[in-house]
């Protein structure tokens, strides 16, 4: 599962469930919303840039633009890092540093490991591609598709019971529930298929088609 594949989701349902923070058992940070990183050790140009473009789709993902730095910078470091390490490469304020790691544990997307003979905390990303886009997917979907079909099941039972409301409107809000939901039940099903299968299946691409059976859908 593609993790932008969820963009869609938030554009259709902004409206109906608000954002939250990533994780609603912190307490919201003062990270900085970064443009370019500064008062730093010398990275490597492409790993820079690949830093950069990370932050910029996090932040298009509702996800601070120093947390998906962070991880950008971990998910191609050679080695765990501590959490000076991070400050010094990405000119980071060291508390910014420390909120942001937070967050990515909460996200399980970096862990703890620990150093013989260093006292310090050390960190390491998943490096699974697949896997962090599994656990990226299922994150979003927790924070902004079930919150939407919460929403749109209570709209869909009060539309229900309310003379007021326009036949459109309820037809409307029907078919937007049945389609988030038939969403959410297909998820929940390619987590469960195995990753060759998945693997096949993506590269299938509208080719799946021609495996369909004929006839109308109901």
């Amino acid at each position: 599962m593609v993790p932008g594949g969820w963009d869609i989701f938030r554009q259709i349902f902004r409206l109906a469930c608000r954002r939250h923070p990533l994780d609603s058992g912190t307490v919201a940070s003062d990270i900085s919303v970064m443009t370019e990183i500064t008062g730093k050790k010398k990275l490597p140009a492409a790993v820079e840039r690949f830093i950069l473009h990370w932050g910029d789709m996090g932040d298009e993902w509702g996800v601070n633009r120093s947390v998906s730095q962070i991880h950008g910078l971990l998910y191609l470091a050679e080695a765990p890092m501590t959490a000076e390490d991070i400050a010094d490469a990405l000119g980071m304020a060291r508390s910014n540093v420390s909120n942001s790691l937070k967050e990515l544990l909460a996200w399980n997307l970096i862990r703890r490991v620990p150093i013989l003979g260093d006292r310090r905390d050390h960190y390491e990303a998943e490096t699974d591609i697949w896997e962090v886009a599994a656990r990226i997917a299922a994150r979003r979907k927790e924070r902004e598709l079930d919150p939407a079909i919460a929403a749109l099941r209570a709209c869909v039972s009060d539309a229900a019971v309310d003379p007021t409301v326009n036949p459109v409107a309820s037809k409307r809000l029907k078919e937007m529930l049945a389609f988030t939901e038939l969403a959410d039940h297909w998820f929940m099903q390619m987590l469960k298929v195995p990753r060759p299968r998945l693997v096949a299946l993506m590269r299938l691409g509208e080719k799946i088609a021609n495996l369909l059976p004929l006839g109308k859908v109901k």
